[in-house]
């Protein structure tokens, strides 16, 4: 018997189907949903489903993005198959910007789950309903052959409407309760008693649009004996509960570590350690930085995380990338970690972030990187609190962005 040629298979299945990542970037399409869309392959694929396909600015009632990102978050979330209601979600029309054309889509979104148990991809299969409804509510004729049809798909439409309908108050109940778990855990988890004594220091956190309110991203700030302060930002792998329940655990122990070793390096190669011990917790980033205040010296230590920022009064910078390692228990055998001193003058600005706030799609990390700190010297002068404001607003992030965001700024 000859294998299966499976990539042949999916280009041919006549019912429309889209691929798309954990990220919600289209991975890949066939034929009939290139045929449904009016799309070629070089229009979608890499794009993220709802750049490809936004709401139509001109109908005040659009919630397809809306629906459509519920359901594959509860799919993302559950690793179970979600089947949604009809959907009304007009798309653009090729050639014509700002035109969109009405349509009416049958939706379910299966998870396909990797070694590891998460989702790998998720198949987003449609039927093109539109025909069918325009008929309907026209009162149209349509052939014998298309009536039958329509009377099999609206029998099984209501059929699924009315289970759909259940399910979703169902989802609603657990998905407020779970939002009010979330928003406490948050509150508890990023909570810097330290804080409170610094008046030159600001403090973000923004969820990740869509998500539960929690992530895998964290920022945290330490006290040390003899004026020393220590500053840490971090991004766990995953987002939701489970993901915000390691980034506690490892808040957690890093900041015991530097209250225990005072350097930077030490903390690391213990909380690496500790991350061998957590399920989820491997390749996580971290970046610790103790200011000295005696010594005018920024020691620093670096887990597979973007480089810290420190910006002079006048706008100058310099990154902190001097002491970079790779994430933690992304080695087989333990490394000690390498560390790293910058010296600075009073009134330069200590910035440390994670990836959100500098990553875009289909973008390199350095266009991020210049953008950050082009922002950065342009509001230089404001307090931290303002500063840090401006430069989420400044960033189109004030509204969140599609992944978390921690955020630390120290005026030194």
């Amino acid at each position: 018997m000859s294998e299966i040629d499976y990539a042949a298979l999916f280009a041919a299945t006549p019912s429309p189907y889209l691929v798309l990542g954990p990220d919600l970037a289209i991975v890949e399409v066939n034929q009939a949903y290139l045929d449904a869309t009016r799309r070629t392959r070089q229009d979608l694929i890499g794009q993220h489903v709802f750049d490809a396909f936004p709401d139509n600015p001109a109908d005040p009632e659009a919630d397809g993005v809306r629906n459509l990102n519920a359901s594959l978050h509860r799919v993302l979330t559950s690793r179970e198959p979600d089947t949604m209601a009809l959907q009304k979600y007009d798309i653009p029309l090729m050639g014509r910007p700002g035109a969109f054309e009405e349509r009416w889509w049958s939706p379910i979104n299966t998870p396909i789950l990797g070694p590891d148990g998460t989702v790998a991809w998720i198949i987003h299969r449609v039927e093109d309903v539109t025909a069918f409804v325009q008929a309907h509510v026209a009162g149209g004729q349509l052939p014998a052959k298309q009536l039958t049809e329509r009377e099999a798909l609206e029998a099984e439409l209501y059929a699924r409407a009315r289970e759909l309908q259940r399910l979703n108050e169902e989802l609603r109940q657990a998905h407020t309760r779970e939002r009010q778990v979330a928003v406490t855990l948050q509150e508890a988890m990023l909570q810097a008693p330290d804080l409170a004594r610094h008046r030159d220091v600001a403090v973000r956190y923004l969820p990740a649009t869509g998500s539960l309110n929690v992530c895998g991203d964290w920022y945290d700030m330490v006290d040390l004996p003899d004026g020393r302060f220590a500053v840490a930002v971090g991004d766990v792998v995953g987002h939701g509960l489970e993901a915000a329940a390691v980034m506690g655990m490892l808040r957690s122990a890093l900041s015991a570590a530097i209250r225990a070793l005072e350097r930077p390096a030490q903390a690391l190669e213990v909380l690496g350690l500790y991350a061998r011990s957590v399920e989820g917790a491997l390749n996580t980033t971290a970046v610790k930085a103790m200011v000295d205040p005696r010594s005018r010296l920024i020691i620093y230590s670096n887990a597979g995380h973007p480089p810290p920022v420190l910006v002079h009064p006048d706008g100058s910078f310099e990154l902190l990338d001097q002491a970079t390692d790779p994430p933690l228990g992304a080695r087989p055998q333990h490394v000690p970690r390498p560390q790293a001193g910058h010296a600075y003058r009073p009134g330069d600005t200590l910035v440390l972030y994670t990836d959100g706030l500098i990553e875009r799609r289909s973008e390199d990390i350095e266009a991020g990187l210049a953008r950050l700190t082009d922002a950065l010297g342009r509001y230089i002068a404001l307090s931290p609190e303002r500063l840090a404001d401006a430069l989420l607003a400044h960033l189109g992030l004030a509204g969140g962005a599609r992944d978390d965001i921690a955020l630390i700024i120290v005026r030194l």
